[in-house]
């Protein structure tokens, strides 16, 4: 076995990173160019919108046609483009710089995932409903994860910066029935939008400091209980608030919310979330939850900390609500009551606490899961919450807790005259 492992190894050992990517975007392509073709051939009434795993499950007699496709439209292109440029790929990420090579890699991302998606429109919502998932799973991540408190509040920022963006745009570049004309031209919106963006999330920020004043006076599982009662709170007043729908809901939202946009706050979420646990700061909320009297003979204010990492966790949960309301175009008060928020810690316990990569990969697995097990209906919401049983038990920290995901196999290999051997763990 450790033979076969081995030799399967060989097979990508040595091939970059940004190889791989190569090897996607030219699959996607071959895609876009005869994947109908393709699928016709094969007896599929279409492109399947995700590998094909709805397909099968809801007709098993397909699984051959379907495997057929992702060997010829994916696993194929993906190898060979990936191994014939992996030479000269090797030879020119070794001479990027850090922040060179990080930018290059995320543009190919980028590339790769849009053409991929924009062949179905389903595809593309999808793609955007989940980056705004890892937005909400990693904000979270900082108060449930690195600062060790348990919060439920996720959907109560989610609906305070939904509706406060909405607002502004509503209100700034369409003629609506409730407030009038449009002020300023329907061509500026785009360039607008990350300024409401913005508003939304420090609206949530803002009422974020009525659950954190009061609650990190004290210790223990205050923190959980007084965010239960803001998701309801929230809740409420908005139902009560005629002028935005009510209970009936708001919409008119301009469509400002394209994948290119929500890719790039996605990206932007990671990047500060990562640069704010890798600091000083992140270290002493790292420091508050593993001892919190041992934080405070240190000299780290340990108030300070607890309501900073609370105020980023909201703010970035109301951008995540602010661009979920500009992909959907309709938002009401039940969209963000607590099964949203379970939602959110089901996917960030599924991927581990502490662990950026383990957020991203929860919230991939559930709304992959979600999408997968469409065809059973109802059903799937007892498939779901068994397979969250038994990674608890198996892995009670998560898919990734406390660690980062690493691919040493994957990583570029430096050519010869740096001279030093690839990582390996």
């Amino acid at each position: 076995m450790k033979g076969r492992w081995a030799r399967f190894r060989r097979w990508f050992q040595g091939i970059p990173v940004a190889s791989w990517l190569l090897g996607g975007l030219a699959a996607a392509t071959v895609e876009r160019l005869v994947g109908l073709v393709v699928a016709y051939t094969l007896g599929l009434s279409g492109i399947p919108s995700f590998f094909g795993l709805s397909l099968i499950l809801a007709n098993p007699a397909q699984i051959p046609a379907v495997l057929v496709y992702l060997l010829v439209m994916y696993a194929l292109p993906v190898y060979l483009v990936a191994r014939a440029t992996a030479a000269w790929t090797a030879r020119l990420v070794t001479r990027m710089s850090t922040r060179t090579y990080v930018f290059v890699h995320v543009v190919l991302l980028f590339l790769v995932v849009y053409f991929w998606g924009e062949l179905d429109s389903y595809r593309l919502l999808v793609l955007r409903l989940l980056a705004i998932s890892i937005i909400l799973t990693t904000s979270l991540n900082l108060v449930n994860g690195w600062m060790g408190e348990f919060s439920v509040a996720v959907a109560g920022f989610m609906s305070v910066g939904a509706y406060v963006s909405s607002i502004v745009m509503v209100w700034g570049f369409v003629d609506d029935d409730v407030f009038g004309p449009a002020v300023f031209p329907p061509t500026l919106a785009s360039l607008a939008f990350p300024f409401a963006l913005g508003l939304g999330g420090m609206a949530a920020a803002i009422t974020a400091l009525a659950v954190a004043i009061p609650s990190f006076r004290t210790r223990g599982d205050y923190l959980a209980i007084i965010t239960l009662a803001y998701v309801f709170i929230v809740k409420s007043a908005v139902e009560n608030m005629e002028f935005i729908g009510g209970p009936r809901g708001f919409m008119n939202q301009p469509n400002v919310a394209g994948f290119p946009v929500v890719f790039i706050w996605t990206a932007l979420a990671l990047w500060v979330i990562y640069n704010y646990t890798s600091s000083t700061l992140g270290k002493a909320t790292s420091a508050v939850r593993d001892n919190e009297s041992a934080a405070e003979a240190m000299t780290v204010d340990t108030r300070k900390v607890k309501v900073v990492a609370f105020l980023t966790h909201a703010f970035w949960s109301g951008v995540a609500g602010g661009l979920y309301a500009h992909v959907i175009g309709y938002i009401n008060p039940s969209s963000f009551g607590i099964v949203k928020s379970a939602e959110v810690l089901a996917m960030l316990y599924l991927g581990g606490l502490s662990s950026i990569t383990g957020s991203v990969l929860g919230a991939v697995l559930f709304q992959m899961l979600s999408e997968i097990l469409r065809p059973l209906q109802l059903a799937k919401w007892l498939v779901i919450p068994v397979v969250l049983i038994v990674v608890m038990i198996f892995r009670p920290r998560g898919l990734l807790g406390f660690r980062e995901m690493r691919f040493p196999f994957l990583q570029p290999r430096p050519t010869e005259e740096v001279g030093y051997a690839p990582a390996s763990d």
